[in-house]
């Protein structure tokens, strides 16, 4: 990985709506939206270590009862 990931053409225009968004924000919603964000962030990453725990064979049985 050697070359940088960028973001396709679609994403770049997610990404200026998104800050056209952000901008008309007040400080407080912008806070509130950040922690969300950061929530979110973080659900992601834990279904993404299930999903790769499962894929790869490595969970374990029974870890939610």
């Amino acid at each position: 990985m050697s070359q940088p990931i960028e973001l396709t053409l679609e994403q770049q225009f997610s990404l200026r709506s998104f800050e056209t968004q952000v901008e008309h924000m007040s400080r407080e919603q912008a806070q509130d939206f950040l922690i969300k964000l950061y929530e979110q962030m973080m659900v992601k990453e834990n279904m993404y270590k299930h999903f790769l725990k499962h894929q790869w064979g490595i969970e374990t049985a029974n870890q939610y009862e």
